[in-house]
């Protein structure tokens, strides 16, 4: 299976099945940027359920700009709130401290490019969870792709997959669990187990 799907911020679960369990993966970097995804959104579980953290970027839908083109709004302490909402989040969780010190420089380096961000962050959690991934890069946007297949809607916040088997998650005794969040999620909680739980898993929309 060759999968097209796009860099998003922190890949859901879904995002990083379609890539563990790729033959190749190609990364859509062609495409006009469009609001309301994951391409700049990702969701964890916090105190009170599910949370949204968002990479606020300067764009305006009036005039169309190709992803690679859209910047971060850097003049937004984001990334200050993101990191604490992780803190809070997940330092009760059992891998939190072995990979919290990997991921605190995406919070101090500011990236211009929200795309340049997600790759840097995909690359970062490549490394932490020891996976062999060398995406390709897309270099013209192909409605119907040929021999690839295509998981671009996964990018999309409107689709829906269906429930991954349930792991135990920070506070699953509070609000039950929650599925396909975050790949820190699934991180956090289970740890090096995570490749295994990945490639575990059917994905269906």
């Amino acid at each position: 299976m060759n999968s097209l799907i796009y860099p998003t911020y922190f890949p859901n679960i879904a995002h990083f099945w379609a890539m563990v369990n790729a033959d190749a993966v190609h990364f859509e970097v062609s495409d006009n940027y469009q609001k309301q995804s994951y391409r700049n959104r990702t969701e964890i579980y916090g105190a009170n359920g599910k949370m949204a953290l968002t990479v606020p970027v300067s764009y305006s839908q009036n005039n169309r700009q190709l992803y690679k083109n859209v910047k971060i709004a850097n003049e937004e302490s984001w990334q200050i709130q993101h990191l604490k909402s992780l803190q809070s989040a997940y330092r009760m969780s059992p891998f939190f401290e072995f990979y919290i010190d990997d991921l605190i420089p995406l919070f101090e380096n500011q990236f211009e490019y929200i795309l340049d961000f997600n790759l840097k962050s995909f690359e970062v959690l490549l490394s932490a969870l020891q996976l062999h991934i060398e995406p390709m890069y897309t270099s013209t946007f192909e409605k119907e792709p040929i021999g690839k297949t295509d998981f671009r809607n996964l990018a999309k916040r409107t689709v829906k997959v269906s429930s991954f088997e349930p792991y135990t998650q920070v506070f699953t005794e509070k609000h039950g669990f929650i599925s396909n969040l975050s790949i820190l999620d699934l991180l956090f909680n289970e740890g090096p187990n995570t490749e295994l739980y990945l490639k575990r898993q059917k994905l269906k929309t």
